[in-house]
């Protein structure tokens, strides 16, 4: 289906994810803000949306992914083997190459102390609720889809606690993830950046990206499937 103006911004990127690469290049938020139409979007960022179409089309369309149909015990399965992992592994090394640019280059670069602590401020968001995610959430789903297991009365209890909190500390981690672009200037290395600087850079440019996403993953596409459970459950 080619992209229109109203079309939301998740839609966009569910039904094709190479859209995501052009809604970041235009600063238009998929994840966090994807229910909102694509026009709706870019008169709030001052975007042509004409511009935006256009590149949009020309860009290479990608295949709908399974995630974008999979059952909601699949998708946890899948957030838990792509992102969760992904995240458990990367945090840790950005942070010694965080400490490691910011000491070598700091005194030419003050913007790396920044950059340096707003990542360790992301980490210590993310890891706690991958936590949540992993041992409450993830497991209250899986028992209200399982068809073998008694049935559990949730009520909406799973959009009015995890799931809502889930969401705000979405929010939160979009805000630092925005910082972290701000303060480096959009990822981009100086001519005096070393190797371990530039490493740093596509680290954290490569994690935007993924953690974009993964928000959008859980946001627009799973807990809207939940909820849609709970409340034909409780109907």
């Amino acid at each position: 289906m080619p992209a229109t103006t109203d079309r939301t911004l998740a839609d966009l990127v569910t039904a094709d994810p190479g859209a995501a690469r052009v809604l970041e290049r235009f600063d238009l938020d998929y994840c966090c803000g994807g229910g909102r139409r694509l026009d709706e979007a870019c008169a709030a960022a001052g975007v042509d949306p004409d511009e935006v179409v256009g590149a949009l089309a020309a860009s290479p369309t990608e295949p709908t992914p399974d995630w974008a149909t999979m059952a909601p015990e699949a998708l946890v399965d899948h957030l838990e083997a792509t992102h969760h992992a992904y995240l458990h592994t990367e945090l840790a090394r950005l942070t010694d190459l965080a400490d490691k640019v910011a000491t070598v280059h700091g005194a030419r670069h003050p913007e790396l102390v920044g950059v340096r602590d707003t990542y360790a401020e992301l980490r210590a968001d993310l890891e706690p609720h991958l936590m949540k995610e992993e041992r409450i959430l993830f497991p209250l789903i899986r028992e209200l889809v399982d068809p073998g297991g008694a049935p559990t009365p949730h009520d909406g209890a799973l959009e009015q606690g995890p799931i809502r909190v889930m969401a705000l500390e979405h929010d939160r981690a979009g805000e630092l993830l925005a910082v972290l672009r701000e303060r480096t200037g959009g990822y981009e290395v100086p001519e005096d950046g070393c190797a371990s600087y530039r490493t740093l850079y596509e680290g954290l440019a490569e994690l935007e990206a993924d953690t974009h996403l993964h928000v959008h993953k859980e946001n627009n596409v799973l807990f809207p499937a939940v909820i849609a459970i709970e409340h034909a459950a409780g109907g």
